[in-house]
């Protein structure tokens, strides 16, 4: 496998890593930009006279990684030309599907063409999605022993729209499966986050899908804002400051749960994937140390038992962690640098959710205030 990156300003200045050989032709690209460069056709255009062979796959972010460097306003490419194994991309549109989750998750899997497949990497529009119930649909015809991992789409901290695409201009509403297929792959992955919870647990006493509608019989945004004082006034925003952890039954492991909007005239939040009920929940808070050590975790978790060196490093971390690093957010970054070999090169985006299975399980969970590692080798 061989990668060669690069990245665009808001300016129009490009700059990219390296000397770029001539006989490198890759098969695979992908591209994770702000969303105002992605809605300019003079900058899609740009990229696909760069590379007019490959298949481009486009993502809005809140922040694009490139090496141990992390920008804003900025577009990032990541060209892979495979060697022994090959992709395959398969898309749908959640619009497509009544902006129903699950449904979109079962008619993407449906698509996927599952012979040799050894991983699926999906990019998922993130500001119409139920991430959880996206993963759901994805799982329900996959073969137990491949793994998804991925993340949704970001918008900075506009909370806007997000936009994805394959080979055109992207659009609203598009969630793409990159399927890696090949017996000379190998694919790792971890998630981890850092982030500590405080305070009491409620118990979920009304919650439909991703919807919060009461914690302890109480209105659960009333709760929040409690809590948040001053800062509820920032709301959806404020939130990514202080996440959920969400303990559900049956499962051994809590889940983080960002807010993604609220609605005040129902008295609701609006999280980014599923919340059922009798599940515990408690507030979460974090510092710059706790969320670099988290990094350093994800990393070391990633290259445990790894019959080979990473070729490539996919990392998609959520914009909260973002906001709470604010100028030393690149640390985590280098940590991840440092544990897997600084010859690794990384790629990837801030996010408004990561995908990946915990550590030593196959099944995907969507996951909020984490960063996830998707490791590439042949």
């Amino acid at each position: 496998m061989k990668v060669y990156q690069g990245s665009r300003d808001a300016a129009g200045k490009w700059q990219h890593l390296g000397a770029k050989d001539t006989t490198f032709k890759p098969q695979l690209i992908f591209v994770f930009a702000n969303r105002y460069l992605l809605e300019d056709p003079e900058t899609i255009n740009e990229v696909r006279a760069m590379y007019n062979d490959a298949d481009i796959v486009f993502a809005s972010s809140a922040g694009e990684v490139m090496g141990t460097t992390v920008r804003d306003s900025s577009l990032t490419y990541c060209a892979i030309a495979f060697e022994k194994s090959h992709h395959k991309i398969f898309r749908v549109n959640i619009m497509d599907h009544d902006k129903d989750s699950l449904r979109a998750g079962e008619a993407l899997c449906a698509k996927i063409d599952k012979e040799s497949l050894a991983h699926v990497f999906v990019i998922s529009e993130g500001s119409n999605v139920n991430g959880s119930a996206l993963i759901e649909g994805l799982e329900r015809d996959l073969d137990t022993g491949i793994a998804i991992t991925g993340g949704l789409c970001g918008d900075d901290a506009r909370f806007e729209r997000t936009l994805a695409g394959v080979n055109e201009i992207p659009q609203e509403g598009e969630i793409i499966a990159i399927g890696l297929y090949g017996d000379s792959l190998e694919v790792s992955f971890s998630n981890y986050g850092g982030w500590q919870p405080f305070g009491p647990e409620r118990i979920v006493t009304k919650s439909a899908g991703n919807v919060l509608y009461e914690l302890d019989d109480k209105p659960a945004l009333d709760l929040y804002k409690t809590y948040l004082g001053d800062k509820a006034s920032q709301l959806p925003q404020a939130s990514l400051f202080y996440p959920l952890s969400v303990r559900i039954e049956g499962k051994e492991n809590p889940l983080v749960r960002t807010i993604l909007n609220i609605e005040e005239e129902s008295n609701t939040m609006i999280l980014a994937g599923d919340i059922p009920m009798n599940s515990s929940v408690q507030l979460m808070m974090a510092n710059v140390d706790g969320i670099v050590d988290g990094a350093m975790q994800a990393a070391q978790q990633s290259m445990n038992n790894r019959q080979s060196s990473p070729e490539l490093a996919i990392v998609v971390s959520c914009i909260g962690r973002k906001l709470v690093m604010d100028q030393r957010v690149e640390e985590e970054i280098e940590e991840v640098s440092l544990v897997m070999g600084k010859d690794v090169p990384i790629t990837g985006f801030y996010s408004y959710g990561e995908m990946a299975p915990f550590a030593g399980e196959r099944n995907c969970e969507l996951h909020n205030q984490t960063m996830t590692l998707t490791l590439i080798s042949e």
